[in-house]
């Protein structure tokens, strides 16, 4: 594995929480890849939308509650999951891989 790859793995890590960033087979079935790109568009939009919300204290309310990190970090982590397949880089990853088989 790559300098980039072990990079891109850490880094993902570190943002969404998880232990690696999910695998995609290039053999699998239609539906098994689909499912497999739309979870790896998934951790994209979480990574985005971690990033946008770093400066955004007031999201749902102006107190400072002990689980409201965990809170935001599990909405859009949740929010993440429901929009994946729909921004197209599960598209063009899945057309992309379904050529090569």
């Amino acid at each position: 594995m790559s300098y980039g790859m072990n990079a891109i793995n850490a880094k993902a890590e570190l943002v969404t929480g998880q232990s690696s960033v999910p695998k995609i087979d290039k053999d699998a079935d239609d539906k098994a890849l689909r499912e497999q790109t739309d979870a790896f568009e998934a951790v994209i939009i979480k990574m985005l939308m971690d990033n946008a919300a770093k400066n955004d204290n007031d999201m749902f309310s102006s107190q400072k509650d002990p689980g409201d990190k965990i809170y935001k970090s599990m909405f859009r982590d949740e929010l993440s999951k429901a929009s994946a397949g729909s921004f197209g880089f599960s598209q063009m990853l899945y057309d992309y891989l379904s050529e090569k088989k």
